[in-house]
């Protein structure tokens, strides 16, 4: 099985990190028991420094399973609860709407918010915490847009989930994930930097060699190793960093593969769960998505930005999973969907 594991993820991503496409791709298949790393290409094409599985990558928004583990882990510890309304922990949210969100919309993508640094056209002025805490009290929905009643993918909603995990526990968003999530899995390599006044990450001179250079879907560089883009001028809202093989130990964990404590191993759990269903084929759960294929049922959590992209899938019936990390915009991530790991799950 392993050579036919490995013979379907190389025909299926070669063919995407070839000599000729911008920066290159990490990726890390975990079937089996057994975790194996795929490298293509250049971490800096100028340079000619190669990929390898401990290059680090910016996650862009696969940040968001991390902080829905922090939701899962309060809730399983009795710490919080998901219908607790955001304003119990931010009293300065006050406005008719955001009033009334729960943290359990919030991590589910259910409020029904969608701030316009939600989607383009995208702004090029930055907003500090009190500029958007106004932002979201002044904020009003499309008519029948209620908390709770539909699914809409939402980035300020994440930020505003890291205001109230900070608010609830006293610490940093980047120390709250080190803390619970990454200390505990033995993950050393998985970040949350602090920004620097060029938008880069401030990290010592080692770690910031092992960055990507990124590079748009046409391989023109964006920012310099280690950037940091965000909207939001108020510490944590930057991007998170990891190499695929700390995210190989985040698959093991996920499915079961790992010896962890047993209230982290049942916040994973929890965040798998689907909790909101958008049509016969697709539902939300914490962070995570939900697709089911003929057969095969994948959850999943894609991200991006203009110089990075990031994917992580699961079948946990198979106890299988992917990840695939490119330094480019716009990698077809829709490959491990509905072909690599449907392919595996079927062998």
């Amino acid at each position: 099985m392993d050579a036919q594991i490995r013979d379907i993820v190389t025909s299926e991503l070669a063919p995407t990190a070839t000599a000729s496409d911008p920066g290159g791709l990490a990726a890390v298949v975990y079937a089996g028991g057994r975790v194996t790393f795929f490298n293509y290409g250049f971490a800096d094409a100028a340079a000619k420094r190669p990929v390898t599985p401990d290059t680090l990558f910016n996650l862009a928004s696969l940040r968001k399973i991390f902080e829905a583990t922090l939701v899962a882990l309060g809730t399983t510890r009795g710490e919080l609860r998901l219908d607790d309304p955001v304003s119990k922990y931010l009293p300065e949210l006050n406005g008719d709407f955001i009033s009334r969100v729960t943290i359990g919309e919030l991590v589910t993508h259910t409020s029904g918010l969608l701030l316009r640094t939600d989607h383009p056209p995208w702004p090029n002025d930055s907003f500090t915490r009190e500029q958007f805490v106004a932002m979201l009290n002044a904020w009003t929905p499309p008519a029948g847009v209620a908390p709770g009643k539909q699914r809409v993918y939402t980035h300020a909603g994440y930020v505003l989930l890291q205001l109230v995990l900070e608010r609830r526990y006293g610490m940093q968003i980047g120390a709250l994930i080190e803390d619970r999530i990454l200390r505990p899995l033995g993950m050393t390599s998985t970040f949350v930097p602090a920004r620097g006044e060029d938008n880069r990450a401030i990290v010592p001179d080692q770690i910031m060699q092992r960055m990507v250079q990124g590079y748009s879907d046409q391989g023109t560089a964006i920012g310099a190793p280690g950037s940091q883009q965000s909207y939001y001028d108020f510490p944590g809202t930057g991007q998170m960093f990891s190499s695929a093989r700390d995210l190989g130990i985040l698959l093991r964990a996920f499915l079961g593969g790992a010896v962890i404590d047993p209230e982290l191993r049942a916040a994973l759990a929890t965040t798998e769960r689907e909790s909101f269903r958008v049509d016969e084929k697709f539902g939300q759960a914490m962070a995570w998505e939900h697709v089911r294929l003929d057969g095969v049922t994948v959850i999943d959590k894609p991200g991006g930005l203009n110089n990075a992209s990031a994917y992580v899938g699961l079948v946990p019936a198979r106890r299988l999973g992917i990840v695939l990390l490119a330094n480019r915009g716009e990698y077809p991530h829709e490959i491990a969907r509905y072909r690599i790991l449907p392919a595996i799950a079927r062998l």
